[in-house]
């Protein structure tokens, strides 16, 4: 079975002011359908057809820089949708918030830490908040790798992820990174991060 192109859970101008209707179009069919087909393409007629993308992932570092590539490309677009919604931001409940508050002092001591960690990522890759060892840590991933995988410094199961590419946020923010982060706080989906974590 072909990996798909996940259908997105709202319009492209749902997030709007946040993320604009023709990023949100160029990210998702273009971006994210390029690193789709390019995957189905890599592992066409090779052991990997058929298997799931974590199971994929967590060996990336016995397949081919275009697997690597193209199949953390798949999986962190797949998650980052999911983990925006247009009715977003404000706080988490519950579990979550009380394991924020555990690993990180406060709501507000991770929020700046999160930040600060997407800021300063030199170049292109992600921000992640994982599940590691029953604890919660940021972390952050050059390119399209991520947390599942085996080359990656820190491992666990990602719950929250924040794309740096600049394709992500370039047409309406230019370099204004910082402002793409703020942005961000405002659509976060917290009952989706929080079903990951249970």
């Amino acid at each position: 079975m072909a990996f798909e192109l996940p259908k997105l859970d709202y319009a492209y101008d749902a997030l709007e002011p946040y993320i604009d209707a023709k990023t949100m179009e160029i990210h998702h069919s273009k971006h994210h359908g390029g690193y789709t087909g390019k995957l189905n393409n890599a592992i066409m007629g090779t052991e990997l057809e058929g298997k799931p993308i974590e199971e994929i992932l967590k060996n990336v570092s016995r397949y081919t820089a275009i697997v690597r590539n193209n199949g953390g490309g798949y999986y962190n677009h797949s998650l980052f949708w999911k983990v925006l919604t247009q009715h977003g931001g404000g706080l988490p409940k519950g579990d979550l918030l009380e394991a924020i508050n555990k690993s990180f002092g406060s709501f507000k001591k991770f929020k700046t830490e999160f930040s600060n960690t997407a800021v300063n990522l030199f170049g292109s890759g992600w921000v992640w908040l994982i599940k590691s060892s029953g604890d919660l840590k940021i972390t952050s991933t050059p390119n399209q790798d991520n947390p599942l995988m085996d080359v990656a410094d820190k491992k666990g199961t990602p719950i929250l992820a924040l794309d740096v590419w600049e394709h992500a946020y370039y047409l309406n923010y230019q370099n204004r990174r910082s402002d793409y982060i703020s942005a961000f706080w405002n659509i976060i989906n917290w009952d989706e991060v929080a079903r990951r974590y249970l």
